[in-house]
């Protein structure tokens, strides 16, 4: 099995569920992870679910950095930790009563890195006694709460993305804004961002920072989502707020707490300038009728590159972000684009650390020489670009695609965006440019399929791959040879299987058809036994599933 070295985790306890971050409690959690030997290999049960994740140091060279700036990470990384509470607040609730319960310091690890008592990487199965079924709703609704009686409740902001729904004393429900919830959480927060916008001599994030910590104190973020786009030149990024809503398995309506603190790679990023110019052209030629491309992608869209120096929050739950799509208003995408962040180094940690074992065993040698960190990397960026592409509002009245398909359209939605960027990166091969063999992008596709089904159902790429095997086994776009168990891709049929569930996802979402997707998911959103079996090959050859982080200011060197 995998060997399992040092790694730190951070522990915040809570005081009555909320943070306090320089408490001798957090010092004596941290004290405690830090103590465990994992260099022993893998003997019990702890350990083997401890062997899903492979330790990765996120280190990057911060020598280019004025002094400004490396004054302004460590605040940065302090509000960051607070994201963090925020979000196991809203995954599980008492962090503190349910990491003091337990025993085995390994387990506890195991419980930090899920976020609660349940498996991420295994469909949310529970792995601490006494403890119930992960709510669907997570913690941001009553977990009495039944999807009718939600519906049926006239409140105000029911389904806003910030705001938890609560009881009042005579069990009706209530709608409590975050800002209201964590205000003394936020106003912390509010106040390290704007002592780290002094620090900024560029004035693009000089004016992002002011205006997030403003937005953070009102959940009014799209002026700063505006701000965010506008700046080009600073050398450090912070993704930070409610975010994602892949956390509300129950109706989708909720965003979570996170963080990400960035070193811009501004080199590799100039490289990348070229590419957001051909959306409208790619947009036009997708394969569906013209009712659904109908929307101009935003001009003012960019791709970038960093070096992630932190994680918090739902980004480092259980499988980690290696690439993002911001900010998901669609308000914004349409008049201003997205920004598309690649992270370099975490991207490397996941093609050498898994895809390059997982093809080794997985992919016919014959098609192993196509396995690239180069179309790694590609297939990574171009899906986060192809979220820009297709639809973002119904054609019938029913909204936007995100209200109409509810706690299902995070899963079509990746769906969507990683068979839009294989798509984008087949025409721009064709018009030149983007150099190699198009089969290194389709062969690294297929691997990349194994590395992320493995997340399992709890995860919304986890059930976009399960959808594309399914119905890529269905079209005949690969083969499996029953005496080696490995896999040859078909070409021809491959593309083929491509356009067509594209023109799928783009219809559905279009159509805002939560009944037909649900249908696709139920019907292809699963794992058969013979795939199973080969997953089950990689977990026995001791390939990880994801990566843990070894994070902070003492790792790049501050």
């Amino acid at each position: 099995m995998n060997q399992i070295i040092q790694i730190s985790l951070i522990i915040i306890c809570f005081a009555s569920c909320m943070p306090n971050h320089e408490s001798s409690d957090q010092k004596k959690s941290d004290s405690i992870i830090n103590s465990i030997d994992w260099t022993a290999a893998p003997v019990t049960k702890v350990d083997s679910l401890l062997a899903k994740y492979t330790p990765f140091k996120l280190e990057t060279d911060i020598s280019l950095l004025d002094e400004n700036y490396k004054k302004m990470i460590p605040l940065l990384i302090e509000a960051a930790k607070i994201m963090d509470d925020l979000f196991w607040y809203e995954a599980y609730g008492d962090k503190e009563k349910l990491l003091s319960s337990i025993s085995d310091e390994k387990l506890k690890v195991f419980a930090s890195i899920n976020y609660g008592p349940w498996d991420r990487l295994n469909g949310n199965k529970l792995f601490i006694d006494g403890e119930g079924e992960k709510p669907k709703g997570a913690n941001f609704y009553p977990h009495d709460m039944s999807k009718e009686e939600f519906e049926l409740a006239t409140i105000e902001n029911k389904t806003g993305l910030y705001s938890f729904i609560r009881r009042n004393e005579d069990g009706t429900l209530k709608s409590i804004p975050y800002h209201i919830q964590f205000k003394d959480e936020i106003t912390k927060v509010s106040e390290l961002l704007k002592e780290s916008a002094i620090l900024s001599d560029d004035p693009g994030l000089k004016s992002y920072l002011e205006l997030r910590a403003a937005a953070l104190l009102n959940d009014e973020y799209q002026q700063s989502d505006m701000a965010w786009l506008d700046m080009k030149q600073n050398p450090i990024d912070i993704v930070i707020g409610p975010i994602e809503n892949y956390e509300d398995q129950l109706f989708g309506y909720k965003a979570a707490h996170e963080c990400y603190v960035l070193i811009k790679d501004m080199e590799w990023s100039k490289k990348l300038e070229k590419y957001a110019a051909f959306l409208p052209e790619l947009q036009a030629g997708l394969p569906v009728p013209d009712a659904y491309k109908n929307e101009t992608p935003g001009a003012e869209t960019e791709l970038n590159a960093y070096d992630v120096i932190y994680y918090a929050g739902d980004c480092n739950a259980g499988s980690k972000t290696i690439a993002i799509n911001l900010p998901n208003d669609e308000e914004v995408q349409l008049a201003k684009g997205t920004r598309r962040l690649q992270l370099k180094n975490a991207m490397k940690a996941k093609f050498d650390k898994i895809l390059v074992p997982i093809s080794d065993e997985l992919i016919d040698p014959s098609q192993r020489s196509h396995v690239t960190f180069d179309a790694f990397f590609a297939n990574t960026m171009f899906h986060e670009v192809a979220h820009g592409l297709g639809i973002k509002n119904t054609i019938n009245g029913k909204g936007t695609v995100r209200k109409a398909l509810k706690e299902l359209a995070s899963a079509l939605e990746e769906g969507k965006a990683d068979m839009l960027g294989l798509y984008m990166i087949n025409q721009l091969y064709k018009k030149g440019e983007i150099d190699g063999d198009i089969n290194d992008y389709i062969v690294t596709f297929m691997a990349g399929i194994f590395r992320s089904v493995r997340f399992g159902a709890s995860s919304a790429h986890g059930k976009a791959n399960m959808i594309r095997f399914n119905f890529f086994d269905e079209m005949n776009a690969f083969t499996r040879n029953n005496e080696t168990g490995k896999y040859t891709v078909n070409f021809d049929n491959f593309q083929k299987a491509m356009d067509s569930l594209s023109e799928n996802i783009i219809t559905l979402q279009g159509n805002g058809d939560y009944k037909g997707v649900k249908e696709l998911v139920d019907n292809k959103g699963i794992i058969k036994e013979q795939l199973q079996k080969d997953l089950n090959r990689l977990t026995t050859k001791g390939i990880p599933v994801d990566v843990v982080f070894e994070q902070g200011v003492d790792v790049i060197g501050l």
